[in-house]
């Protein structure tokens, strides 16, 4: 099934995906940032750019809430 879903005009608020993010994966810059923590979270939207990446998945969620966003966890 190959359907493509627009999922901006159909929700009441929009889908937001949680992943984990290992530092290996972000640039130096993000990695210096990070001071001794192992894995980040990201906050994605439908087509998959990064809007925000924070410290653990229970502030990720707070935080897309907080903006009217429905998180929902990605893998």
């Amino acid at each position: 099934m190959n359907t493509v879903y627009d999922f901006k005009e159909n929700a009441a608020q929009p889908i937001v995906y949680v992943r984990e993010v290992a530092l290996e994966e972000l640039p130096e810059k993000l990695r210096a940032e990070a001071s001794g923590l192992k894995k980040l979270y990201a906050v994605h939207d439908a087509s998959g750019e990064r809007l925000a990446l924070v410290k653990d998945r229970k502030l990720a969620f707070v935080l897309a809430r907080q903006n009217d966003m429905m998180p929902v966890t990605a893998h």
